[in-house]
């Protein structure tokens, strides 16, 4: 009896009937592929909350035709797997396998990688990392053997030091490698500005640029609303106190994955959207500017080291098309090197 290998459910009938083919009479020997429709796989590396969360977000947005799940769990997998699958009815048609061998991702366009181990109690960053370097040797090599003409997409904390690993792991030029860096900073920056304003987060230009982490920078000097510059608003009304309300959003986006940790244990849904956001640049090519962390080597002034941080850039189907020249106040390019060198600082201590 012949079985899917993605479901396991028996695709012959009764009397050995092939029930694929049985509900209709083919009009061409077989059905070319359709000229104006590329087919897009896309594999999520981490079945945990994060790595379901972008997979859920993927399929409910139609941006691929096939989604591979990859996890070192296997009754987690076909449990998660199954769930989506029987969601069939109310999604747009994709092809969802899940498995523990990585052969099942070939030919994938984007590779996410969610997965890495957590930070337990008392344990130093610098000692997580190194957990994690471990964990992506087993998995960036094979999906560079199995997907070699991939984009390298990595969401595993911390993000720009782990972006960088997977960067030398894999042996791909630079452009093939971003990490999801501060596309959500940015997304919390402008939700948090539009409701101070009280105006709609769509017409908010914001940027969060460096490390995702403590050491980011707000790009102050480049806000605007609706095409107004926010400072210079600011400026010409004499409206001292706002810049200090500014400062308190700034803490805020840092403080604000924390605090959803707090009360609920995990982050999930945003970044689920904001890696969707990054794949569906990518995939459909739209040449969509986000701040994602790339090499930054050479940019405002930073020649320290190869190192991995969120610069404003231009995402499309080869990835990162190129690092948008954005001008920075002295004091921002300043905060942006000593961002750098807080990232070199880890980076530098680790076995690769």
């Amino acid at each position: 009896m012949q079985k899917s290998a993605s479901s396991g459910v028996s695709l012959l009938g009764p009397g050995g009937l092939d029930l694929t083919h049985s509900f209709f009479t083919s009009i061409l020997n077989s059905a070319p592929p359709s000229p104006t429709k590329r087919h897009n796989k896309v594999t999520v590396v981490g079945a945990g909350n994060v790595g379901m969360a972008v997979a859920q977000t993927i399929l409910t947005q139609d941006l691929v035709d096939e989604l591979v799940l990859v996890d070192a769990l296997p009754d987690k997998l076909r449990g998660e797997m199954l769930d989506l699958q029987h969601a069939a009815a109310f999604l747009p048609r994709t092809k969802i396998h899940a498995s523990t061998e990585y052969s099942v991702t070939a030919g994938s366009d984007l590779c996410i990688v969610t997965a890495g181990a957590r930070q337990v109690s008392g344990e130093s960053r610098l000692n997580l990392v190194q957990r994690n370097v471990s964990l992506f040797r087993s998995i960036i090599p094979p999906l560079v053997q199995h997907s070699p003409a991939c984009v390298i997409l990595v969401v595993s904390n911390p993000v720009d030091v782990l972006t960088y690993v997977a960067w030398k792991l894999s042996g791909f030029p630079a452009n093939r490698v971003i990490g999801s860096g501060t596309n959500l900073d940015s997304s919390r920056f402008r939700f948090l500005i539009a409701d101070h304003l009280d105006v709609n987060a769509h017409d908010v230009q914001a940027y969060i640029v460096g490390e995702h982490g403590d050491s980011s920078v707000a790009l102050w000097s480049s806000i605007s609303v609706g095409g107004v510059p926010v400072l210079s608003f600011l400026e010409k009304q004499e409206i001292a106190y706002e810049r200090v309300t500014l400062e308190k959003i700034h803490k805020a986006v840092i403080e604000s994955a924390d605090e959803v940790i707090r009360l609920k244990g995990y982050t999930s849904w945003a970044i689920g959207y904001s890696v969707a956001n990054l794949a569906r640049s990518i995939l459909r090519d739209q040449r969509k500017v986000h701040p994602v962390s790339v090499l930054a080597k050479g940019f405002h002034g930073i020649h320290g080291g190869k190192v991995f941080l969120s610069l404003p850039s231009q995402l499309g189907r080869g990835g990162v098309i190129g690092v948008t020249n954005i001008h920075l106040t002295p004091k921002e390019a300043q905060h942006l090197r000593d961002s750098a060198t807080a990232i070199l600082e880890v980076q530098n201590q680790l076995p690769i």
